[in-house]
């Protein structure tokens, strides 16, 4: 692929049914998988069994896990933090036991003052201090509602937690209505990936290059920088799971682009990717 970029996808995002996920990597010449969701299930509910078996099953047909696709850090800062610690553990387990080379995570909802942005930080450094020594990367994404929604707040995560890395998604950046342009040239000494999501200036989630994410600008810097692989995250269709994973009632606008089944909205979702690849 040119500029050797390597495609990971949130391939639950075409099928519920592991077996789908796997035919719709292979059917797009997608080598990587962000696990999050296995047969309906999120992968935070996972026994160590069930992540070692689709870890097999991914290996068989020669593809991997790139990342866990976490929901670590979804949760308000004024939450208690133990029983959310306890599922970050088993989330760490669920990455050594897939291989997987990272883990997303997030930076709690509801920051308000400069003392809950504190204890943001020693949340997310703890978690780094435990994740020390198993070669797993914590990666930071940018999300609305959370501390890291803007430059600023993700710039301090990776300064002051350089352990931690950001994953940059340019469709949260323009639904905060942060300007994507300026949020890479800040952040992309500290990216380690990118998630491939594009929308229109009203939030609208549309595939790649079809929005005003400044996706080709982004990728092509990304690639120019060293940076290889591109995660594939399309939101064009609503997916079993995508109900927990939004706040607040948000959904997806499924009339900028339609399309038929959620097969269908992936494979387009990543032609879109590979179009703009292509155009580099």
């Amino acid at each position: 692929m040119k500029n050797n970029f390597v495609i990971s996808a949130f391939a639950d995002e075409a099928s519920s049914l592991f077996t789908d996920q796997i035919e719709a990597m292979k059917k797009n010449g997608i080598h990587y998988l962000e696990m999050r969701g296995v047969n309906g299930r999120n992968v935070a509910s996972m026994t160590r069994e069930e992540v070692k078996c689709a870890a097999v099953m991914l290996e068989r047909e020669g593809l991997e896990v790139w990342s866990i696709g976490s929901p670590i850090g979804k949760i308000r800062i004024g939450e208690d933090f133990a029983p959310h610690f306890e599922s970050f553990k088993r989330i760490l387990d669920a990455a050594v036991t897939s291989n997987a080379k990272c883990i997303r995570l997030f930076s709690f909802y509801d920051v308000q003052s400069d003392e809950q942005a504190n204890e943001a930080l020693e949340r997310l450094y703890k978690m780094s201090k435990a994740a020390n020594g198993s070669g797993v990367i914590l990666c930071h994404e940018n999300e609305k509602g959370i501390y890291g929604y803007d430059i600023k707040g993700c710039l301090r995560i990776v300064r002051e937690l350089p352990e931690i890395k950001a994953v940059f998604d340019p469709a949260n950046f323009i639904q905060c209505g942060v300007d994507t342009k300026e949020a890479w040239d800040a952040l992309a000494p500290y990216v380690y990936y990118l998630h491939i999501k594009d929308a229109y200036a009203d939030g609208r989630v549309v595939p790649a290059g079809k929005g005003i994410g400044n996706l080709p600008y982004i990728i092509g810097n990304f690639g120019a920088r060293g940076g290889k692989v591109l995660s594939l995250e399309p939101h064009l269709k609503i997916f079993k799971g995508f109900e927990q994973l939004e706040r607040n009632g948000e959904s997806i606008d499924e009339g900028a682009f339609c399309y038929p089944d959620s097969m269908t909205a992936f494979d387009a979702a990543a032609n879109s990717l590979k179009d703009v690849i292509a155009s580099l």
